[in-house]
């Protein structure tokens, strides 16, 4: 039987200006570990700690401009458009350009403080 959820759940982002996550599915909302899909804000001029998770992730930009760097490039990832960023490779988070960003963003399993594994800030 289909489960309907009708609000999600605000999380505390990692980062500066501060974010907003709205988690639909995942850990938090509707108990799920084996997904999470979440909707994310970030004004401009956010940044957060690079990181090496071990979940894939994949994030669609519905508005603005999202900064994605790894270790070999820098990739500008812009509304209408989606990156895959893989288990083990380290990446960093940012939305520099004016307009900030407005994304979904899906990680298998479901993200968890636990296995982002965060650089020190």
């Amino acid at each position: 039987m289909p489960t309907l959820l009708t609000s999600a759940t605000v999380i505390e982002a990692a980062g500066s200006p501060p974010k907003r996550i709205a988690e639909w599915i995942g850990r938090i909302n509707s108990g799920t570990s084996q997904v999470s899909i979440a909707h994310m804000n970030s004004p401009k001029g956010w940044s957060e700690p690079g990181q090496t998770p071990v979940f894939d992730e994949y994030t669609l930009v519905l508005k603005g401009c999202l900064r994605v760097e790894s270790t070999g490039e820098t990739l500008d990832v812009q509304a209408g458009q989606a990156v895959h960023c893989a288990p083990g490779e380290w990446i960093r988070y940012s939305s520099p350009f004016d307009e900030g960003a407005d994304y979904i963003a899906v990680c298998l399993p479901a993200f968890s403080p636990d296995t982002v594994h965060r650089d020190d800030e």
